[in-house]
């Protein structure tokens, strides 16, 4: 004798599902981070731990919402269809829901898209991300045999550890970001910040500041700061890796430290640290194409 479906069950098991979603999200967000330039701010990983922490109960609400909203009847619709077909397969079920799924999000997708103007597109790759990861948490909710809470709480946490496992042992071999190596050539050119402040290199080393910033200790990016304008001389220091390349400018009415390596092969930058050191704060100029610098 088949076993009695519990709804109940499929909204809890859904619940976690959905838990567990959105945390190996995180990880993975929180290991491509590492992969990418860093910012002229350094993310406050403390605060955003805490916010993480706190935010889960909610979390944990959204997604019982979703599951009692969405779920569980697109589950109560798939044994609807099963039974009227005559199938008692519960492969079935398994392809009735995702459609299930879909068709009990498309109203309020469609009302939401259309009271916001929302782009077709954008509204098409939202509602289909949603129907996925709903549809998800449906599937594994559909087995009705005994422990399905425990398999998908050992299975889901075995999940997220070991993507932030093996996340973590592709970036200490090679996957984390490092600097683009770029060279005398790469230098000679326009450079310019946010406001248009300007270095110009040449390939004969000279160089022409305008209005490029010199900050202080205890300056924080975006804030008043003095700016520089005048002509010195440059030259690249190698290194004896990506990470110890320099570009040192000498400009006799311009006090900068050697300018750090960042950025991309494609849009290389360089940088000066700003505030206290080690503070992670960086004042950046990124090497400005053909078009830009003669539009500045």
């Amino acid at each position: 004798m088949r076993q009695k479906r519990s709804y109940g069950r499929v909204l809890v098991v859904s619940t976690l599902v959905g838990c567990l979603e959105v945390v190996l999200a995180i990880v993975v967000v929180l290991l491509y981070v590492q992969t990418q330039p860093p910012q002229d701010e350094p993310p406050d990983w403390v605060a955003i731990g805490g916010s993480l922490i706190a935010t889960m109960p909610l979390v944990g609400f959204i997604a019982f919402l979703l599951s009692l909203v969405f779920v569980v009847p697109a589950v109560a619709l798939a044994d609807l269809v099963v039974r009227g077909l005559g199938g008692r397969a519960a492969w079935w079920a398994a392809v009735a829901s995702p459609p299930a799924v879909a068709a009990l999000l498309a109203a309020p997708v469609l009302v939401y898209a259309t009271h916001n103007d929302t782009e077709t597109g954008s509204t098409l790759v939202f509602w289909a991300s949603a129907t996925a990861s709903l549809s998800l948490g449906a599937l594994i909710a559909l087995p009705r045999g005994e422990g399905l809470l425990r398999r998908v709480a050992l299975w889901g946490a075995a999940a997220v550890v070991g993507t932030a496992v093996f996340g973590a042992l592709g970036l200490a071999v090679g996957l984390a970001y490092e600097p683009p190596r770029i060279g005398p050539q790469t230098m000679t050119g326009t450079w310019i910040d946010e406001t248009r402040g300007t270095l110009v290199f040449t390939a004969d080393g000279r160089v022409q500041a305008s209005g490029v910033g010199v900050h202080r200790q205890g300056d924080r990016p975006g804030e008043p700061y003095r700016r520089c304008s005048g002509s010195g001389t440059w030259f690249y220091e190698p290194g004896h890796d990506v990470w110890s390349q320099r570009v040192r400018v000498e400009i006799p009415v311009c006090h900068w430290q050697a300018w750090h390596v960042d950025g991309t092969g494609q849009e290389p930058r360089i940088s000066q640290e700003v505030g206290d050191p080690g503070s992670g704060l960086l004042y950046k100029l990124r090497k400005a194409s053909d078009r830009t610098s003669h539009g500045t």
